[in-house]
């Protein structure tokens, strides 16, 4: 049997359910699946199948069940066997899962001896991905095996009939971890109780207090108080990026922003992620956060506690906290209380630590509700490293080697030797890395951008990491075409014959993937940068993708952007560049324009050479720079501090029930060009007459829609895809699909593999999959 099946609780659920229907046999965990044999009566061993299915554990996912029927062998009893880890390693691994109900009242009993013991835990939730080391998933594989169980927990993981029956993280007071607080020079401040106790009083202090987590270090501040809040974003060099928000309970998030069902559910599921939610227009006082945790967004990143040491601070302190990454801008989770120490000096007043060690670091993820669907925006706690099934096994990837049903030892041929695999490397921003197994994908956590020599290293640990926990040698790498992202370097170090494939093209690939489409589709890939197969930068891509490979057929009009890089931090940059092509040189003259106004003679001077002489004034076709320069032309934002800041405001700029649309030009050609000129001109125009920004937003949003509408009738391809970082944006996504589906055609979008470059290394593997070239080099493009 495959499928999520290990560490769910899924063997007490057999032997439960076999010894009801007075089955004989046994059941293991192995490190290709869960395997079962029984023997009975057939008419009870066909009830045992229906009910394996029907009534399997709430975490478990069967993706295939292959029964045969075989001799009998005579058992005597049903039995929960060792684990064997012999053979290739393909079972799934499961993501750490929120603190349960039932483990969540045990806590708060006075009368249960796991009272305010913040490690408890059961097969139904608890710590997964964060502390195994090996599969199969057993707790000698896991951090936990320093643990010795007590009497009373060796009880519990014996008795089948208990809750913790084979439960690997299981421990209680008396044998587990426990927690300790520590000033900020590492002195042993309190412990057990008394430490969680002590953490709380200095939050409520207006201290920053970083608490060892389930996948690394938090750094947590009163979200109400301003001042503290302040002090966190100068000590972490976070100058404006939003706050995710820790809430006490729903209801308390209920008093500040707008929760519709499906949000409170996702707020509410084992998977507990940060979500997107809206603000209240007249929030409860009692919860108010600062001003500075989200500055100019309408929106506020929300979660509930999902661990039991989190359940027990947040009612200790009874309001919301801020909770952001254990770590500087741009590195890595702390993981390791010592290392913290040292990275973390001079942002945390104190630490709230423990010694279970955490084998790697994850992130919390980030959702937020697009159509009614979860929109997965960072993939990490509760989804990775769950993976994406391809209808084909990936070029390269080898068989895994399952052992047959007769073979009641369960051994693979082989033994333990590497298994050939696909490894894709991803993309330089929002890095994420990929393994395909067989038909699987395994997705890595989100590693983040690889801006810094902590995030690099962070990226080589996890492409080495996945690896090893499935006992992987890759016989292709696939990586991104351009030849300077590190990941791209990274990939010519590992000995492997490489594949380089387009970024525009493994966005579409990745959504094609995840929505188990073959082609052809007309895909529409709009981003920030991406190098195209002319050596210019492309974002605002219509690609027709077939079975093996992809044609660009129509394009954002190019334009250039002086200073390159500069530009993405400055969009008033971008907003000249996009002046200059339709104005040229009095472009420069036109002291009116807001962007213009904004730079001095000389800097102008400077600027206006740059772009007449194509110095460091790389061409684009960008639709997140078009973003950013209509948000410069309009006046929201001149220079950003975070990346996607400008399109971010301007989509929450948006003026609700606007149908009005700015033009677009379709230039017919090969590729097609969508030209944005008469688009700037309205902006322009309107912003002379004192058009309000939340109805230039509107109109430029929804005529961007309807450039996607045109393009579609004009290939007359039914399928349309949907990726690309542009398609974070809730209003935009959302009109596009209203407005493709009115037009007749079928759209497709993400739901669990995020749009933006974190679903990167998924397209990978499925373009590769499509070219079957595993002898290509570094340089060669899939293209037609």
């Amino acid at each position: 049997m495959h499928g999520a099946v290990q560490g769910v609780g899924f063997r007490p659920f057999t032997y439960r359910l076999a010894t009801e229907l007075g089955l004989r046999g046994w059941v293991l965990n192995s490190a290709q699946g869960v395997f079962i044999e029984v023997e009975g009566e057939r008419a009870a061993l066909d009830r045992f199948l229906l009910r394996l299915e029907g009534e399997k554990p709430p975490r478990a996912i069967i993706q295939s069940l292959e029964p045969s029927f075989l001799d009998p062998a005579g058992y005597d009893k049903f039995e929960v066997r060792y684990s064997q880890d012999a053979g290739a390693k393909t079972a799934f691994i499961m993501p750490d899962i929120a603190t349960c109900p039932a483990c969540l009242s045990e806590i708060l009993d006075p009368h249960n001896r796991r009272f305010q013991y913040p490690f408890t835990t059961c097969t139904d939730c608890g710590p997964r991905f964060s502390i195994i080391e090996a599969l199969p998933y057993d707790r000698p594989n896991t951090s936990m095996k320093r643990f010795t169980m007590c009497p009373e927990c060796s009880r519990e993981y014996a008795d089948p009939d208990d809750r913790r029956f084979h439960s690997q993280p299981n421990a209680c007071p008396a044998c587990g971890p426990q927690l300790a607080l520590w000033s900020a020079a590492g002195e042993v401040l309190a412990c057990r109780h008394e430490a969680l106790l002590k953490a709380a009083e200095a939050v409520k202090a207006g201290q920053v207090l970083a608490l060892k987590g389930l996948g690394g270090f938090q750094l947590l501040v009163d979200a109400r108080n301003e001042s503290a809040v302040r002090v966190l974003r100068e000590r972490k060099q976070r100058e404006e990026k939003p706050f995710a928000l820790m809430f006490p309970s729903l209801n308390a998030v209920a008093g500040i922003c707008e929760v519709s069902p499906f949000e409170e559910r996702l707020l509410r599921a084992p998977e507990a992620p940060i979500v997107l939610l809206r603000r209240r227009e007249h929030p409860a006082d009692g919860f108010r956060p600062a001003m500075s945790v989200a500055p100019w967004n309408p929106n506020l990143g929300v979660m509930l506690p999902y661990t039991p040491v989190h359940h027990l601070l947040l009612r200790e302190l009874g309001f919301p906290v801020v909770a952001t990454s254990g770590n500087l801008s741009d590195e890595p989770l702390c993981i390791d209380e010592r290392e913290a120490l040292e990275r973390l000096h001079g942002i945390a007043d104190g630490f709230l630590v423990h010694d279970r060690p955490i084998v790697r670091h994850v992130d919390d993820s980030v959702v937020r509700v697009v159509l009614d669907r979860e929109l997965v925006l960072r993939r990490a706690r509760g989804y990775a490293p769950l993976p994406v099934p391809l209808p084909c096994e990936a070029d390269g990837a080898a068989d895994s080697e399952t052992p047959g049903a007769a073979d009641r030892n369960v051994r693979a041929p082989g033994g333990n030797e590497a298994q050939a695999a696909t490894l894709a490397l991803g993309a330089h921003l929002k890095n994420a890395v990929a393994l395909v197994i067989g038909r699987q994908v395994f997705i890595s956590q989100h590693i983040g951008d690889l801006e810094t020599r902590q995030a690099y290293a962070a990226f080589c640990r996890t492409a080495a990491d996945l690896q090893r926990l499935y006992e992987a040698k890759p016989g292709l790498v696939v990586c991104d075409q351009h030849p300077e992202y590190l990941s791209t370097k990274y990939a010519a170090e590992l000995g492997a014959p490489v594949l380089a494939v387009q970024h525009h093209y493994a966005h579409v690939a990745a959504c094609m993937a995840e929505n188990e489409l073959a082609g052809p589709v007309l895909g529409i890939a709009w981003d920030g940068t991406g190098l195209g197969t002319d050596n210019t930068i492309w974002g605002g891509e219509f690609l027709v993708v077939d079975e093996h490979s992809y044609e660009r057929v129509a394009h954002l009009r190019q334009f250039s952007l002086p200073g390159g890089e500069a530009a993405i931090k400055e969009p008033r940059r971008t907003a000249l560049g996009l002046l200059y092509a339709v104005f040229g040189a009095p472009a420069f003259l036109r002291h009116d324009l807001l962007p213009v106004r904004n730079f001095t003679d000389s800097e102008l001077a400077v600027l206006r050479q740059m772009l007449e002489k194509g110095v460091q004034s790389p061409v684009t076709s960008s639709a997140g720079r078009l973003f950013d320069g209509v948000a410069s032309l309009v006046g929201l934002r001149q220079r950003v501090r975070f990346e996607g800041q400008a399109a971010m405001e301007l989509e929450c700029a948006v003026e609700a029930g606007r149908t009005e649309a700015y033009p677009f030009a379709l230039k017919d050609g090969s590729p097609m060009v969508v030209d944005w000129e008469p688009m700037l001109e309205r902006v322009l125009r309107d912003v002379a007459q004192g058009a309000t920004i939340g109805a230039i937003s509107a109109l430029f949003h929804n005529g961007l829609v309807e450039a996607m509408v045109q393009v579609a009738q004009k290939l007359g391809q039914p399928k349309i895809v949907l990726s690309g970082g542009c398609f974070q944006n809730r209003y935009l996504t959302e009109r596009a699909v209203a407005r493709l589906r009115e037009a007749g055609f079928r759209p497709y979008w993400h739901q669990r593999v995020p749009p933006n470059d974190g679903g990167i290394a998924l397209g990978q593997i499925a373009a590769a999959m499509r070219a079957r070239r595993p002898q290509a080099r570094p340089e060669e493009v899939l293209a037609k």
